[in-house]
């Protein structure tokens, strides 16, 4: 067995858009209406000044804020940051949304996660500072801590903060090349696989898979 998987996280960094929450946000229609073409959305924000700057930073939180409000949490969020929280496994969430949208989902859900750290607090991902931060603020070294997203910046930032990653597929193809730590269908799945570790992390495990020593 894998020794990574004989050990659970210290911590959980979680995405939020699509991983704790089903997907929120229109990104086609963002872009469209933000007049920005097929380009990423806050880095070609960063680029922009003037009235067009301030046109598409309002497009993108009227986007955000609609969608948060109308949040739907993934099936098994519940009940995998309770087993989390039971284990005193510490948890963050790295969000390339704004502070604000961030804030109403955790309100809308009750969610208390122990670390938030937003785009209001740059670089954001795929850059590995975010994930490097939130290990800061919990006092955890990356080493020990798990990163879990569904899209490809959270993969390469978790990769290039040396965090294991765990990308979440909805049972669709991987659309990019980065290759994630782990990858699964879904936070049922995720909780499983936790499960499992914990499983085999306890002192009489091996013992029971090697079966009673021989007399």
């Amino acid at each position: 067995m894998d020794q990574s998987l004989t050990l659970l996280p210290v911590a959980v960094l979680f995405d939020m858009d699509g991983t704790l929450t089903e997907p929120m946000l229109d990104f086609a229609k963002i872009k469209a209406e933000m007049g920005i073409g097929d380009r990423p959305i806050l880095e070609t924000l960063a680029e922009l000044t003037g009235a067009q700057r301030a046109h598409a930073q309002a497009v993108l939180l009227r986007h955000e804020e609609h969608a948060a409000e109308n949040s739907t949490l993934n099936p098994g969020c519940g009940e995998l940051l309770r087993w989390l929280h039971e284990r005193r496994i510490r948890t963050a969430l790295i969000t390339r949304n704004s502070q604000l949208s961030m804030e109403t989902v955790l309100r809308r859900h009750g969610l208390e996660p122990e670390v938030m750290v937003t785009r209001e607090e740059p670089p954001y991902k795929p850059h590995p500072q975010p994930l490097w931060l939130a290990c800061e603020k919990l006092a955890v070294a990356p080493a020990d801590a798990w990163m879990v997203g569904d899209g490809w910046y959270d993969v390469q930032a978790g990769l290039a903060a040396g965090i294991r990653t765990v990308w979440l597929s909805h049972g669709k193809p991987r659309p990019f090349t980065h290759q994630p730590w782990r990858e699964v269908r879904d936070l049922p799945e995720l909780h499983r696989m936790l499960r499992e570790t914990e499983a085999a992390s306890r002192p009489d495990a091996s013992t029971h898979r090697r079966g009673p020593a021989a007399p």
